[in-house]
């Protein structure tokens, strides 16, 4: 992923987490993830898979491409 999709991805994944009132450590711990992962995707410092986005959306209820937008 390029670095301008990854920083796309991570404010849009930190906006819709907050309108969901979901901490980023909360997000990690329902997706069984390490607790500092989402902070790491959302400022775009790490490669997230296909598979963990799809898991993402689903647990917030939305289509991968809102993601994206």
């Amino acid at each position: 992923m390029n670095k301008n999709v990854k920083k796309r991805f991570g404010r849009n994944l930190r906006k819709i987490r907050r309108a969901k009132g979901l901490s980023q450590e909360e997000l990690s711990l329902e997706l069984d993830l390490d607790g500092s992962y989402i902070g790491k995707v959302e400022n775009a410092k790490l490669n997230i898979t296909i598979d963990k986005i799809i898991s993402i959306a689903d647990y917030l209820g939305i289509e991968v491409i809102e993601l994206f937008k």
